[in-house]
């Protein structure tokens, strides 16, 4: 018997991968620490002290299962966002909840949306559930929204994936913008909106929860895992009609929110002064990395996320040789985007001033081995 015959026709015709080479593995590989985590979009700044303090008390009910059906998250997300707790869903953080609404909607064939070189998870997802990506290219560096409509309309796809704002380009539209692309789309059609960036986001980029909240086809996705600084206690959301979000029900893992991380989320939407705080430190961060590429001849791109993406002036070869030689020499590790004519950027989370310290003092002698653009 073959050893994969056990598996489905499709899951033995996937390659079993990664989509993110993660920090860990690079330190195993090198065999040591790494100096400066700025490439995964973590906040370094982490969480508020009122939230470890309140992941430390519940830590000692961790026998206990989590509730099932969320509610106490809820009905604090429920009051935090000025909406119902039947227009919400929780989950294992933004990635697997895109699992969930693929698995809703998807059958092996089917076509999806996406932008090319926007968040490979998704597009993992898709592939894991036998869809076909149709992608549609950037246009000046941000997610082409009229493209994708049109991507839609021609392939009569029942799915979308937009970021707003978005990974890894940083960029974003207006809400208005957003608003008349969700609209417009068939009602055939369900629009993931991932919003995982939405509190770092200029004014006037999120849609008030109202404008979308009456669409069944509208599936908004959010996070603990960047303002909020909890990446790893896995705490995502989506925000829908009440028909939408209880679909989740029919399919997720009822035990698969845990008590701690549920823990931080609500102590962490009620430090409304932590979080103004964080923001600043990430604006400013932001402004910090952008000074760092203008004085060595790079271009960052504007940003309405807690990273920024930066032109290096050549192809993707050149920002791959300073984003390894980074990490071989200084230990500082960082991302690029996976595809061109993206992947001519190197992108950069923003962190402690000792992370950006370590990144000014590197950044030139890099460039200096390289050959400036």
């Amino acid at each position: 018997m073959s050893a994969f015959s056990r598996f489905t026709p499709l899951v033995t015709s996937l390659p079993s991968t990664i989509p993110f080479v993660g920090p860990e593995a690079i330190e195993r590989q090198r065999d040591r620490p790494i100096a400066a985590r700025i490439g995964a979009n973590e906040s370094g700044f982490g969480p508020a002290p009122s939230v470890l303090s309140a992941m430390t008390e519940a830590a000692g009910g961790v026998w206990q299962y989590n509730d099932p059906e969320n509610f106490e998250l809820k009905k604090a997300l429920a009051g935090h966002l000025g909406t119902k707790a039947d227009n919400i869903a929780i989950g294992e953080g933004i990635d697997g909840l895109l699992g969930q609404i693929v698995r809703m909607v998807i059958e092996p064939g089917m076509r999806v949306i996406t932008s090319l070189g926007g968040y490979p998870t998704f597009n993992f997802h898709v592939a894991g559930h036998g869809g076909r990506l149709v992608t549609v290219p950037y246009a000046n560096d941000r997610e082409d929204i009229d493209g994708l409509l049109a991507a839609v309309k021609r392939e009569d796809a029942p799915l979308v994936y937009f970021a707003n704002p978005d990974n890894p380009m940083g960029s974003w539209w207006d809400a208005d913008s957003v608003v008349a692309f969700a609209r417009a789309l068939p009602e055939t059609c369900l629009l993931i909106l991932d919003e995982a960036y939405g509190e770092t986001a200029p004014a006037g980029t999120i849609p008030p929860i109202g404008s979308l909240i009456d669409m069944p086809n509208v599936i908004r996705t959010r996070t603990f895992s960047k303002a909020y600084g909890l990446a790893g206690a896995r705490v995502g959301y989506v925000i829908s009609t009440p028909g939408t979000a209880q679909a989740f029900d029919k399919i997720r893992n009822h035990f698969g929110m845990n008590r701690i991380g549920t823990a931080a989320a609500i102590a962490a939407l009620s430090d409304t002064g932590y979080l103004a705080e964080v923001l600043e430190r990430i604006a400013a961060s932001r402004g910090r990395i952008a000074d760092i590429a203008v004085s060595n001849g790079l271009t960052p791109l504007p940003s309405a996320t807690n990273f920024v993406t930066i032109d290096c002036g050549k192809d993707a070869v050149f920002a791959r040789a300073i984003v390894d030689r980074l990490m071989a020499d200084h230990g500082i590790f960082i991302r690029m985007p996976g595809v061109a004519p993206l992947n001519r950027c190197i992108r950069i989370s923003t962190g402690p001033e000792a992370d950006m310290a370590l990144l000014e003092e590197a950044l030139p002698k890099v460039l200096e081995k390289l050959g400036r653009p």
